[in-house]
């Protein structure tokens, strides 16, 4: 089995349920209130680990409880953290998440995430093997993701680039990433238009998520791969759990039809639980 490197964000993530979203200048009361650990970075790193993959992470936490607590989460999950690094006089990063009406919006604050560098990325590709697979998403410094996706090129390293939150990146570059997984609404922000317009250019490369009607890529044809029906209680997470599990696929030798329908059925299970990580599937709840 191929190693996963997920260079990304750690967080704690802080979640408030109510039965609506506040509008402009209004206050309510919510259900509930709970903090679990997050970010997209630790969470992709936990979906793989629970998946049974050899996981590394990378990335950064502040000298706060918070941080103790993000890396221990990550510990018990079993996922290597010889490469996360704690930074002196920072808060760790957070996410401030509203459930309501089955969905959720969230506010990311990335504080220590922003000091991932390109020195702790050398510090990495040194003893990382060449069968490696890298994670990514936009949680970190613009400036590390492009030096990361431009140095694994180089080396022919594989790379899953998950774009997300958006932000604006160089179109070209990602000709140079292995797989490239955005949603339906990052697909139109990065190209101006829908999937279907530009997939055929993005051969055995593109992959684009669709909720809970699954996902879609281009192999001589438009190649639909249908979601998992589940009984949703927090979709915060599902996206996470595909990309996670998603390279769990691919470190196994699925070719990436079998590594989307195994992400899809990991997916579908990770939104029956509340939390980010609380309903991430373990190896035995795929059979």
């Amino acid at each position: 089995m191929r190693e996963i490197y997920v260079i990304g964000s750690m967080s704690m993530d802080l979640v408030v349920q109510s039965e609506k979203r506040p509008a402009k200048g209004e206050t309510i009361l919510g259900d509930h209130f709970f903090m679990t650990t997050g970010g997209k970075g630790a969470n992709q790193a936990v979906s793989a680990a629970r998946l049974g993959a050899n996981v590394h992470m990378v990335g950064c936490v502040g000298d706060d409880t918070f941080g103790e607590t993000i890396v221990k989460n990550l510990v018990d999950n079993g996922v290597h953290v010889e490469n996360v690094e704690t930074i002196p006089q920072c808060a760790s990063g957070t996410a401030h998440i509203t459930l309501a009406d089955h969905d959720n919006s969230i506010i990311v604050v990335p504080s220590a995430n922003f000091k991932v560098t390109k020195e702790l990325v050398d510090q990495v590709f040194k003893s990382m093997k060449d069968d490696a697979i890298i994670l990514i998403q936009n949680e970190i410094p613009k400036d590390v993701t492009t030096y990361i996706i431009e140095s694994a090129y180089e080396k022919g390293i594989t790379v899953v680039y998950n774009p997300a939150p958006f932000i604006e990146m160089d179109v070209e570059l990602l000709k140079k990433v292995t797989y490239f997984t955005p949603n339906e609404t990052e697909v139109e922000a990065f190209f101006g238009s829908d999937y279907e317009s530009i997939i055929q250019d993005y051969d055995k490369q593109l992959i684009v998520t669709l909720g809970d009607k699954g996902a879609v890529f281009y192999d001589e044809a438009l190649i639909h791969v249908p979601s998992i029906k589940a009984d949703v209680v927090d979709t915060t997470g599902a996206g996470d759990t595909f990309n996670g599990a998603f390279a769990v696929g691919l470190s196994e030798g699925m070719n990436i039809q079998e590594a989307i329908q195994f992400a899809n059925k990991a997916a579908s299970i990770s939104v029956t639980g509340l939390g980010a990580q609380g309903g991430m599937p373990y190896r035995k709840d795929m059979n």
